[in-house]
């Protein structure tokens, strides 16, 4: 039985929710839409430009008749942009901030990516970014879903169209309003078969949102307006979902959150994902907005050049209305022969319409535009693996690339921002909901798969005894999230596989050479470093170890020797000989040189990598 039904089926009290309380609710909403309807309706124009559907913005001035040519530069953009994205996905890694929350940090960073996962998150962090680019806002909701688990609950994380979002007009913060709606159409019958208390209370509510422009027809009869409407009174968040009026569950009312609130985090479940930051308002704008311009600037130089084009392809001609020339005829191109009156002069009566070309300068105003989309979007060649003529060297090339991808580095870490507020949220409701211990299934160090069984026994409140007769109260386990990039670009795997190699190759992982290699990775920067350092330092340690073990042996050996007449000693001293390490970077392998930029220019032969890197070079040569 969910949250929502034994809301329904308790004893009735005074509500405090009223059908007043409702009215006023939906006043708010009304406002709030009005308040939006510029955003929303710029929403629905992005998507159409988004859809190559923009020439229905700009034929307000146009001949019907004109071409229509929809160039896909911008959306190329856009496309690349997400790509980009994706190459990044992000996966979180808790930290804690006591001693004592060390073990429950480790398990929620082998946790929190299994419970994304069955949310399919990467598909709610591709969706949300072609919404943030193409509106300038994505939005992720978070939630507790009761019926999940066959009414155990668990966390569900979605992306959220904020077309359906309404929030007080003038904040920048969406956490600052005084109330929050979340709307959504739903069918009137499915509705009536959860809550028999509709029937015949619904209908009318279906042109009260703002709808895209869709190729299909959307029938919306039959289908009322659903509102979630979340509201902070008392330090406490609440939750009301209504319908025309009528409260289908209210937390004000139900006797489990009457008192503490609907989420004991306090916060609106929503997080918003903003591109490009716009004053006084938690939404933003994003690359259609910025790209417009330029973009109606090309198509409508394509629309001219196509149209000369076509007019300069099919000749017109000025023909005398008295002419001698048989008109049918002569615009009959199947017709090898013309006839025309005795004694008249064809050239007279036919004389062709000039086309006038161009200026030259047209073809180089459109070049010109469309670099200016490219430099504004920062979508580049070399970001989409292009090269310019001369440019062959692969270090060139990854350091252009590098370069050139400084906009999309910012937008990403913008996006951890958010996500690291989304994991936040997840914490705080296994903090609340997670009374039952569970079981998940995750991938251990080794690649293993592995069982844990979690609760939120770690994560309450924990009483800090007494001091001197006073009570310290209690603490909170708190934890800072960090984001690393959990699918990176083939680029930066093979960056960060040939550097691995490198380490190798140097004698890093040489326990005797564990100090140098130590001083030497204090002034590097890398993803996994700590790692690296943790590895080397557990060498060394071990290393230190077994000398001394080995001296202890001897020793011994060097008494047994003595009172027996053996030589221990002499075999142990062949045996240690034996089992020295070498160092890789004898081997013939030469070092890695680097540019100024730390991109390798050249290679040891022997390295499989550099070999193929040099065939690559020699092949792309101009010869």
């Amino acid at each position: 039985m969910t949250q929502q039904d034994a809301f329904l089926r308790r004893q009735p009290d005074p509500p405090r929710v009223t059908p007043q309380r409702l009215k006023q609710a939906q006043q708010t909403l009304d406002r709030y839409r009005a308040g939006k309807a510029t955003l929303d309706k710029r929403i629905v124009e992005n998507q159409q430009w988004y859809r190559l559907r923009h020439w229905e913005h700009l034929r307000k001035t146009a001949n019907p008749q004109d071409p229509e040519p929809a160039s896909a530069w911008l959306l190329n953009s856009i496309a690349n942009k997400h790509a980009d994205a994706m190459d990044n996905f992000p996966e979180p890694v808790v930290l804690p901030r006591e001693e004592g929350d060390r073990q429950d940090a480790q398990l929620l960073s082998q946790i929190l990516p299994v419970v994304l996962e069955q949310n399919q998150f990467e598909e709610a962090y591709s969706q949300m970014w072609w919404r943030k680019l193409k509106t300038g806002t994505g939005a992720y909701g978070v939630f507790w879903d009761s019926a999940r688990l066959n009414g155990l609950g668990d966390i569900q994380v979605r992306a959220v169209d904020i077309l359906n979002l309404y929030w007080e007009p003038g904040v920048s913060d969406l956490q600052n309003s005084r109330d929050l709606f979340c709307v959504a159409l739903q069918d009137d019958d499915a509705l009536v078969e959860r809550y028999p208390q509709l029937a015949g209370k619904l209908g009318g509510g279906a042109g009260q949102t703002r709808q895209y422009v869709h190729d299909e027809h959307i029938d919306l009869t039959g289908k009322s307006l659903v509102v979630d409407w979340y509201y902070k009174t008392g330090g406490r968040l609440h939750f009301c979902k209504f319908v025309n009026g009528i409260a289908l569950y209210a937390s004000e009312d139900d006797p489990a959150c009457r008192d503490r609130g609907f989420y004991d985090h306090g916060q609106y479940p929503f997080v918003l994902d903003v591109l490009f930051p716009d004053e006084d308002s938690p939404a933003g704008f994003g690359y259609l907005d910025v790209c417009k311009d330029p973009q109606t600037r090309i198509d409508k130089l394509n629309q001219a050049l196509v149209k000369n084009a076509v007019m300069a392809a099919r000749p017109r001609f000025f023909i005398k209305g008295d002419g001698a020339v048989n008109e049918a005829e002569f615009a009959d191109w199947d017709r090898d022969l013309v006839h025309f009156n005795a004694g008249g002069d064809p050239a007279q009566s036919i004389l062709p319409i000039q086309t006038p070309g161009l200026p030259s300068g047209i073809t180089t105003v459109l070049r010109d535009t469309i670099e200016e989309l490219k430099e504004t979007s920062g979508n580049r060649d070399f970001s989409q693996g292009s090269t310019a003529s001369g440019v062959t060297a692969a270090s060139a090339i990854a350091a252009l690339q590098e370069a050139g991808s400084k906009l999309s580095r910012d937008m990403i870490k913008a996006s951890y921002r958010a996500f690291v507020r989304v994991c936040t949220l997840c914490v705080e409701l296994m903090r609340q909901f997670y009374t039952v211990p569970r079981c998940f299934r995750v991938v251990g160090q080794r690649g293993a798969a592995q069982f844990l069984s979690y609760d939120n026994a770690g994560l309450r409140p924990r009483p800090q005894g007494y001091d001197f007769g006073v009570d310290l109260g209690v603490r909170v386990p708190v934890f800072d999230i960090v984001v690393k990039a959990q699918k990176a670009s083939p680029f930066a795997v093979v960056a960060q596989n040939e550097l691995a190699k490198e380490f190798y190759s140097a004698g890093f992982f040489q326990p005797q050479m564990a100090d140098q290699a130590l001083a030497c990775l204090d002034m590097m920067s890398f993803d996994g470093k700590e790692q690296v350092v943790e590895r080397i330092a557990q060498n060394a340690t071990l290393y230190r170890q077994l000398l001394q073990m080995r001296r202890q042996a001897a020793q011994m050996a060097a008494v047994i020797d003595a009172q027996n007449g053996t030589a221990l000693g002499q075999a142990l001293g062949q045996a240690a000989a034996s089992q020295q390490p070498g160092t890789p970077g004898e081997t013939g392998a030469r070092a890695t040189q680097v540019n100024s930029l730390g991109a390798a220019v050249a290679q040891g032969r022997s390295a499989t990598a550099g070999a193929a890197r040099q065939r690559a070079a020699q092949a792309a040569q101009v010869r």
